[in-house]
């Protein structure tokens, strides 16, 4: 039986699909009457070039667009805010790699053109995928039918993830449990004592799923109810009571033939992702300190010299994976000072140099980190390293701090690209880097690490309040 995620996933897979023909149509479309119209092309290289650039760079920049298609709450107007910033990012992203691409755009009104009609058609899409979904599940005549054993708090949320779900396969008839229970939905009918379950069933043929769990002291019923379901065609699902003491969402994963839960999904707990990334950084970072690197090192390193006195890079010890202490470069920015492994660096921190300042506000000051990835010790992309004095006053603080380290820190992050960069004046900011910095790790993907590096180059050339 296909299940809910199923759907999920294949009505994202039809909507990136359609939203990539949409792209690629209207700019085929477009050209036409545009070389008809004025007698020339708008750009230097062929058409199927530019829809090349324009389909990898729009897949780049919706690696993080989530999910909008499996729930009931999200209304019309919010679908076409998430394509305006979407398209936003697109436009952005494409302009930056063409220019350095060396593809001359002869007309940039037409791009223009082009992006507003994209946002215009890919919103009505959208909509109109939305409401073909809301019309069929409305109208589905497979929906399957189910009942609860255990009336539990984990029972409740099931409950709810069932009736907030657009593509959800099931609809809950009730549910057994010793006695009712009042954490439970009202709208759920209670049908009785598990003792029951056996007479209640020979006279439901409809129902054909069983959604059961009881706790140890009810361990008894448990197997003539799965027996029962065994032998006679009815499909048996165990939920495990993780309704306290966890949290909403874990990960199921197997060691040999026993179930394990798992409070997180880590793409990067996979060797062959951790090759990718592994890969990718040293590609990245290798071309760089062989190419520009030396040049900026001459130029900057000239610089801090001429205008401060002490040395060309600063070096600090910073936590890393597993916790482990690493040596991390920066060019230096400030005064040789003692307060350099304690205190951060504030708006106007006069321990500043000129020069300094502003290797800061553009970012130049982490450049010497590409040789701690090259070396291993960071990633392009990842959480950013503390000091070691942090580190070990908001693992005491903040819940969940150390979870951040079950990965290779990085020059540039999640958080550092969605308002969480610099100083952290309250705690609430640090907690804030922390729960990003723990969506990224269970969201890696090599197109989210894209993503974080565009944003992080257009945050250098818009500039960052938080820079400094």
């Amino acid at each position: 039986m296909v299940s809910t995620n199923q759907i999920n996933k294949i009505v994202e897979l039809i909507a990136v699909l359609g939203d990539l023909i949409i792209l690629n149509l209207c700019l085929f479309q477009l050209l036409v009457f545009w070389e008809k119209a004025f007698m020339y092309s708008p750009f230097s290289c062929t058409a199927s070039l530019m829809m090349t650039s324009l389909s990898l760079c729009y897949l780049a920049c919706s690696a993080s667009r989530g999910k909008a298609w499996n729930s009931r709450e999200i209304r019309a107007d919010q679908l076409v805010l998430r394509v305006l910033k979407n398209i936003i990012a697109f436009s952005v992203f494409w302009a930056c790699i063409m220019t350095f691409s060396g593809i001359s755009i002869i007309s940039p009104l037409f791009f223009v053109i082009y992006f507003f009609i994209l946002f215009v058609v890919l919103s009505i899409y959208r909509i109109i995928i939305r409401r073909s979904l809301i019309g069929y599940c409305a109208k589905w005549k497979h929906k399957s039918y189910a009942v609860f054993i255990g009336g539990g708090d984990n029972m409740q949320m099931l409950y709810e993830e069932m009736g907030s779900s657009l593509a959800s396969i099931y609809e809950v008839v009730g549910y057994f449990d010793i006695v009712p229970n009042d954490v439970f939905s009202s709208q759920c009918r209670y049908l009785g004592n598990p003792d029951g379950f056996a007479d209640f069933m020979s006279e439901e043929t409809s129902i054909k799923h069983v959604f059961c769990s009881l706790s140890m002291d009810q361990g008894r019923y448990n197997v003539p109810i799965t027996n029962y379901c065994e032998n006679h065609l009815l499909y048996f699902h165990g939920v495990p009571n993780v309704g306290k003491g966890f949290p909403r969402r874990i990960w199921y994963s197997m060691v040999g033939n026993m179930p394990i839960l798992n409070l997180r999904y880590e793409p990067l707990s996979k060797v062959e992702n951790r090759f990718l990334k592994r890969v990718f950084d040293m590609i990245l970072s290798g071309i760089f300190l062989v190419t520009i690197f030396p040049i900026i090192y001459l130029i900057v390193g000239s610089i801090i010299k001429l205008t401060s006195s002490g040395p060309i890079f600063f070096t600090q010890m910073r936590t890393g994976l597993n916790g482990v202490e690493f040596k991390c470069y920066k060019f230096r920015s400030m005064k040789v000072n003692e307060e350099a492994d304690s205190k951060q660096a504030t708006v106007d921190d006069p321990r500043k140099t000129r020069f300094g300042d502003f290797i800061r506000r553009s970012n130049i000051d982490e450049l010497p980190q590409l040789i701690n990835v090259f070396k291993g010790d960071m990633s392009i992309v990842g959480p950013r390293p503390h000091m070691l004095v942090h580190t070990e006053t908001y693992a005491q603080l903040i819940d969940k701090y150390m979870v951040r380290h079950f990965i290779k820190p990085g020059v540039t992050g999640w958080a550092q690209t969605h308002g969480f960069r610099g100083e952290t004046k309250e705690l609430s900011q640090m907690e804030g880097r922390v729960k990003a910095d723990i969506w990224y790790m269970e969201h890696w993907t090599i197109l989210l690490d894209l993503y974080i590096i565009y944003k992080t180059i257009v945050n250098v050339f818009v500039g960052e309040k938080n820079a400094y």
